[in-house]
């Protein structure tokens, strides 16, 4: 069962690419190496390019693609970029993005050991919410990312990324705290960084559902 789950997931990761041939040469392990995955990102940062898919790109200063160790067995993914990321290109790296960093070290990680996205790769105007046209012509480029890093367990911060990963719209009061499943990838949503800001008293909910992460990713090893 493992030699064909291992023979499925190197299908699916070229399949993404929008390979329909295998290379000559497949990794002994059966799954795709790191250098592998980081030209398979690298790719398809290419394919979305200067996008225009849909209207937030009239606003936008830069795409935000995201970052991370590309065989990271940590994934976050957040809701959209916000003012710096837009300015930088980088996710997370506002105040939210420095509560985030020091969420990851705090969990024993750098963030270089991660990987960060978003559901949405352009900020909204006045940092609004994504709407639902905006999600669903974005959404195929993280799932992309997903397939192509192959996390061990996923962290979706906030409610529009836990609902939009989950298929639900249940608050994110009641959906944090316990996981759930993505394309068989453990997925634990938990508050947005934005949001401990503004409510620093639930910080302590946020560790809560780190530990679980970090027992479960003590098990995938």
């Amino acid at each position: 069962m493992q030699d064909l789950q291992a023979i499925k997931t190197v299908l699916e990761f070229y399949k993404a690419l929008g390979i329909d041939r295998l290379p000559l040469s497949i990794p002994e392990t059966g799954h795709p190496t790191p250098e592998e995955k980081a030209k398979a990102l690298k790719a398809l940062r290419q394919e979305i390019g200067d996008c225009k898919r849909c209207k937030l790109y009239k606003g936008r200063k830069n795409l935000v693609f995201g970052e991370g160790n590309p065989d990271a067995s940590l994934m976050f993914i957040g809701e959209a970029p916000g003012r710096e990321e837009d300015i930088q290109g980088r996710p997370f790296v506002g105040d939210a993005g420095r509560l985030l960093t020091r969420l990851i070290e705090k969990m024993g990680f750098k963030r270089q050991d991660v990987y960060i996205g978003n559901i949405i790769k352009c900020r909204p105007p006045m940092n609004r919410d994504p709407q639902d046209d905006e999600i669903s012509t974005c959404m195929p480029f993280i799932k992309k990312q997903i397939m192509i890093i192959s996390p061990k367990v996923i962290m979706s911060l906030g409610r529009i990324s836990a609902q939009t990963l989950i298929g639900v719209k249940i608050p994110i009061t009641r959906l944090r705290g316990k996981f759930y499943d993505y394309e068989g990838i453990p997925l634990m949503p938990t508050f947005h960084p934005a949001y401990l800001l503004r409510n620093p008293r639930d910080k302590m909910l946020v560790w809560s559902d780190a530990q679980q992460v970090l027992a479960r990713l003590r098990e995938e090893f």
